[in-house]
């Protein structure tokens, strides 16, 4: 999943960044309202994490601009501050949810995923593919009952698939969803991880095309 982190206060930005991408979600960073704006006509976002005081474009204007635009993701402003005045604008413009500075990363990350449930991105508590299970607030992923260890893209790369069903992704569709702005890789990157998920499902007794590959288009889960 895609996040959109608007923050002018770098250090502050780069700290919530590194701990999204802990939680498994891809994040671009936009140090200010324009850049923000430009980012989210560009790509497809999951959520906006979006401070209320920014330069050239502030928060309150850019919420009140992608929801004049018809921009439906969920956005979570964040800011210090903390009246109730503050909170009735910030929502009165669009905003999903509110959170005070300094972040509590527990309760920003359960905000989080309060928020991608309601916007229907995280339909059920525990995702399942014949005999592949993945929970997504554990991170524990099992074939026929047997646990997979997976790196965090392949962890990433499988729950997309299996948000996904028989819906085939191409490699740019992958890279977008789970890649960051600054980190995007080659299109062979993709390949190289499907080959090791296709290896641990094998191992863990899943058919070889259990990840099947379609030809010149992209990837998506075998049929049931």
């Amino acid at each position: 999943m895609r996040i959109l982190l608007v923050e002018d206060d770098l250090p502050l930005a780069e700290t919530m960044a590194e701990a999204l991408m802990d939680q498994r979600y891809a994040v671009d960073i936009a140090p200010d309202g324009a850049l923000a704006w430009d980012y989210a006509k560009a790509l497809d976002y999951d959520l906006l994490l979006l401070d209320v005081m920014l330069p050239e474009l502030d928060g309150i204007s850019l919420c009140q601009q992608l929801r004049a635009n018809g921009y439906l993701m969920p956005i979570l402003m964040v800011t210090a501050r903390d009246t109730v005045t503050d909170k009735i604008t910030g929502l009165d413009a669009g905003a999903d949810d509110y959170i005070i500075k300094p972040v509590d990363l527990g309760e920003l990350f359960a905000r989080i995923r309060a928020l991608l449930r309601r916007g229907g991105v995280c339909c059920l508590p525990i995702l399942e593919w014949g005999h592949l299970k993945l929970n997504p607030s554990t991170y524990e992923v099992s074939y026929a009952d047997r646990p997979l260890q997976l790196t965090p893209k392949e962890y990433s790369i499988l729950e997309l698939l299996l948000r996904n069903g028989r819906r085939v992704l191409s490699r740019s569709v992958i890279i977008d969803k789970i890649w960051n702005l600054e980190t995007s890789p080659e299109g062979d990157t993709i390949k190289v991880h499907i080959r090791s998920l296709r290896q641990k499902l094998k191992a863990a007794g899943a058919p070889e095309d259990f990840i099947e590959t379609v030809h010149g288009i992209g990837y998506r889960l075998m049929l049931y």
